[in-house]
């Protein structure tokens, strides 16, 4: 119940074209009860029978009787019926009666139609609420949890899942309320006509709900389980098309084929299962309802060919009522499979809802504009969670070092010495477990995430770019760039020229991840990126160690602009970029083991002097 009424929470919103939905559904539910009633006084004219509709209820002292007075009224509001309808010539009663039919079936498709788009109104917003919601508190996460989450999951959840809550949705508040108007509806209608004949066809309602609720158990296992399995085929889908140019460069198609066939064919069995759980509930229902249904026929049957009873009219109404119930109960008994389904997404929806990002602003943090003295690390230690033993695997330290605004801090060592994550600290993608990092002497947990970021730019070796234009890449984020602006950070950048030699130039749309351009093109747009913001803070993860020789000075010359009266963290794989950095400190195994300028460290006897000699023997 708590997830449903959560979900019942981003229902709200729509009250009102729920509400239009709802008095849609009660005016179809009485206009289908009036198109039944309106084949007796048919079948009566035609077969030339006269009377009006009669009950069995007062055949016998004792039974069930309406009240005196309402009865009375019943009765008149028949008879004024009965003459305007079939008084006069048999024909014209018979005209009447086809244009009165006609009407009525209008009439509740009208209203059917009218309920089903104002419902559609209302999913299809849950449904944008909920993706919403998601997206934006994905975004709010922290660095970690996507590195431990695989992207297909969180792409399965926001599609897939939000997917099957909207079908709770429509079962909720369409199924669980017009069918059962629909069966009060033709119930009533055939207790009227005889209770008799309504408690024989009523046998079949404590079997029906059984067989619902042990069906319903085992479907919402089922269901996660096939949640599970969607989530791996969209995983594997997502890191094929990423790492295409892997793939095919290992010859690796079949290898990939058979891994996606094997998660395909999981899935498959799981909806397998599903399918022979939840399709079981409507034929057996249905079933049963044959049996009671050919039991009323001959029981019914009889009294009528004996003359006891009701009339032909009236049985044939009966037996309209009674078989109309069949499909509202049938579609009844798939509610609970379909809210059972909605639960077991939208547990894995909110369970992404409930997360609090590891990385948040404090109440009452700061928000800074500008940056003016020094950044400091004080002892910082950091460790990751290994999942595997859930023991921590120490990255970093006891690291102290300080850079002054304007300086250049270059930070070498081997692979895997910690580098990466002690500038990731900086922007606060992760925090540290032990000591502090100071920006003008605040530390970073009092300052609001937002404006700390907005202080820095990011270059990294992965460039991101998005599947849009040149001109949108570049001004990521910002409303309003005029194109000087924009072409000033794009020659700064040594972008400019080959940009005007697209097709469309700033407005060429340069593929996913940018794959049109080349590494060296790609690096230059992300650093003209990070000139037109403008960080007094700038972030560099080598960004040229995988560009040939000329993509390299061209992006070494954007580079040294993009520094230029900026306090600059570098990481260095290539020493030759990092000679001229006002400070240099060493790192190996997540330790600070030199800390100097260039020439001082290479007359010291350490690591770096070995790392220098390693790529400078020749």
């Amino acid at each position: 119940m708590k997830i449903y009424r959560r979900i019942i929470h981003y229902v709200k919103p729509y009250w009102a074209p729920l509400a239009g939905s709802l008095l849609c559904i009660l005016v179809f539910t009485l206009l289908s009860g009036a198109s039944l009633i309106s084949v007796v006084p048919f079948l009566n004219t035609l077969f030339k029978v006269s009377g009006e509709i009669k009950s069995d209820a007062a055949e016998k002292a004792g039974d069930f009787q309406l009240p005196l007075t309402l009865n009375r009224q019943l009765v008149s509001l028949k008879t004024k019926a009965s003459q305007w309808l079939v008084g006069g010539d048999r024909q014209q009663a018979l005209l009447r009666l086809c244009g009165l039919i006609l009407t009525l079936i209008f009439l509740k498709n009208l209203f059917d139609y009218l309920q089903a788009f104002w419902m559609a109104h209302v999913e299809q917003g849950v449904i944008k609420d909920l993706r919403n919601d998601l997206y934006r508190h994905l975004n709010e996460l922290s660095l970690s949890y996507f590195n431990r989450t695989r992207t297909g999951q969180l792409i399965s959840r926001i599609t897939n899942d939000v997917t099957l809550v909207n079908g709770g949705v429509s079962a909720g508040f369409v199924t669980l309320i017009k069918n059962p108007l629909l069966i009060l509806a033709y119930l009533s209608l055939a207790l009227y006509l005889s209770w008799r004949l309504t408690l024989i066809a009523l046998i079949i309602l404590p079997a029906s709900m059984g067989i619902i609720g042990l069906i319903g158990l085992r479907l919402r296992k089922a269901s996660t389980l096939s949640q599970e399995k969607m989530a791996e085929v969209t995983s594997v889908l997502q890191e094929t098309i990423s790492g295409v140019r892997v793939v095919k460069a290992f010859a690796m198609e079949e290898f990939e084929l058979r891994k996606f066939r094997r998660v395909a064919k999981d899935y498959f069995k799981s909806l397998l299962r599903i399918t022979r759980v939840s399709k079981l509930a409507g034929p057996l229902t249905e079933f049963l309802s044959a049996v009671v249904g050919v039991g009323v026929l001959w029981f019914g049957g009889q009294q009528v060919l004996i003359g006891e009873g009701l009339s032909p009219g009236e049985f044939m109404l009966f037996l309209l009522a009674i078989f109309s119930l069949m499909q509202p109960v049938k579609e009844l008994s798939s509610v609970n499979n379909r809210l059972q389904e909605a639960a077991a997404a939208g547990d894995r929806i909110f369970e992404i809802l409930d997360l609090e990002p590891e990385v948040a602003s404090l109440p009452g943090a700061k928000k800074i504009d500008c940056f003016n003295n020094s950044i400091r690390f004080e002892n910082v230690s950091f460790s990751y969670e290994n999942e595997a033993t859930l023991a921590p695997a120490v990255v970093l330290q006891n690291i102290s070092c300080k850079v002054k605004k304007g300086e250049v801090l270059a930070l070498v060592g081997p692979s895997g010495a910690g580098k990466s994550t002690l500038v990731d600290l900086l922007p606060r993608f992760y925090d540290p477990q032990r000591g502090r990092i100071w920006l003008d002497d605040i530390d970073l947990r009092e300052i609001e995430v937002k404006s700390l970021r907005s202080l820095m730019g990011i270059v990294t070796q992965e460039t991101i770019l998005f599947h849009d234009t040149v001109r949108n890449n570049i001004a990521y984020g910002l409303q309003e760039i005029s194109k000087e602006k924009l072409i000033q950070a794009a020659q700064a950048a040594n972008a400019h020229l080959f940009i005007t030699e697209l097709a469309q130039g700033y407005d060429t749309v340069i593929g996913e991840r940018g794959v049109k351009l080349s590494g060296g093109q790609r690096q230059r747009l992300a650093i003209a990126r990070a000139l037109l913001k403008n960080p007094p803070i700038l972030i560099l993860d080598e960004a040229t160690s995988a560009l040939d020789s000329e993509s390299e000075m061209l992006v070494q010359q954007a580079i040294e602009r993009l520094m230029a009266n900026r306090t600059s963290l570098v990481i260095a794989h290539r020493l030759s970029t990092i000679l001229h950095a006002h400070q240099i400190i060493v790192l190996d195994k997540g330790r600070l083991v030199q800390h100097g300028t260039h020439d001082e460290l290479l007359a010291q006897k350490g690591l770096y002097q070995k790392l220098y000699k390693m790529q400078f023997r020749a």
